[in-house]
């Protein structure tokens, strides 16, 4: 999918569930099992406003090997088979790494990567755009650049966003993740015309943003019940508050779940800071 076909397909509002990596007892990647996840997706989706990222941090791109990544890549996209737009995770601290990921990708057929912010040595201002500039300019598909401050320990502000944007024609979203909404708010008036700026915290912080401008969200729970995040999408984005409400309700006996296992299994050891996340129990929970 080219970029602009890409950014005009989020704007007009998506789900972009970020794939759970399945693991064997051995610890090896189960690719049958991620191959069948796949293929449920799409059927789920049945035309619903639906992207797939898979080896992002949901799907634990930490612990795979490079081969590992590779083949997982290549999995979802063959098993997504141009059904839905596939965007794997190419992030890397080192540009070049992150490039040659970057064209992997577009080489087995992804519509886009998502790239989050330079990471353990953090750039300045000019590097940290350079590095998405460059990538940008490497590759004929389409960038998102994922805005997370809480583990990257830097951050891309409003101006150095507009500045890729004004200069490339590569950048089809942005997946946010400032906890301030009033920074949320600037990014969407900045650049918000040209491209779309997506929910990164999940369904919760979407329900509470989507006044604001957002035009869909990235989601873990959509792995498992997709249909729900469809319908909370759609009575975002058409204002039907109410309806918002109930379905944020049916999430409530999940996440007191979550809640229990992170207390049962804890105290935490990660230095993220509420409420951003207080453990990633939620990961063994929804795999």
């Amino acid at each position: 999918m080219e970029p602009a076909k890409f950014r005009e397909f989020m704007r007009k509002g998506a789900v972009i569930c970020v794939q759970l990596t399945p693991f064997k007892e051995n610890e090896d990647v189960d690719y049958e099992g991620l191959r069948e996840n796949t293929r449920w997706l799409v059927e789920e989706s049945k035309g619903e406003p639906l992207v797939l990222v898979p080896v992002g941090s949901t799907g634990e791109k930490y612990a795979l090997t490079d081969e590992e990544w590779k083949k997982i890549v290549k999995t979802v996209i063959d098993a997504a088979n141009g059904k839905v737009p596939v965007m794997p995770g190419a992030s890397h601290s080192g540009t070049r790494v992150a490039i040659e990921r970057a064209k992997y990708a577009q080489d087995v057929g992804a519509d886009g990567v998502m790239v989050v912010l330079p990471y353990y040595h953090v750039p300045e201002e000019e590097g940290l755009y350079l590095h998405y500039k460059r990538i940008c300019d490497a590759i004929e598909i389409g960038v998102m650049p994922y805005n997370n401050p809480d583990v990257s320990k830097v951050y891309m502000k409003p101006h150095v966003l507009k500045r890729l944007v004004d200069n490339t024609d590569k950048i089809v979203g942005v997946k946010e993740n400032t906890p301030f909404i009033p920074t949320l708010y600037e990014h969407i008036k900045t650049i918000g015309d040209k491209v779309p700026i997506m929910q990164g915290r999940g369904e919760w912080w979407f329900a509470a943003t989507v006044f604001l401008g957002v035009r869909g969200y990235i989601s873990g729970y959509a792995n498992f019940m997709p249909k729900v995040c469809f319908d909370l999408l759609k009575a975002g984005l058409n204002g039907d508050y109410r309806r918002l409400k109930l379905l944020m309700e049916k999430l409530d006996p999940y996440e007191e779940f979550i809640a229990k296992m992170c207390k049962k299994y804890g105290p935490s050891t990660t230095i993220l800071p509420y409420p951003y996340v207080s453990s990633y129990m939620t990961y063994s929970v929804m795999n």
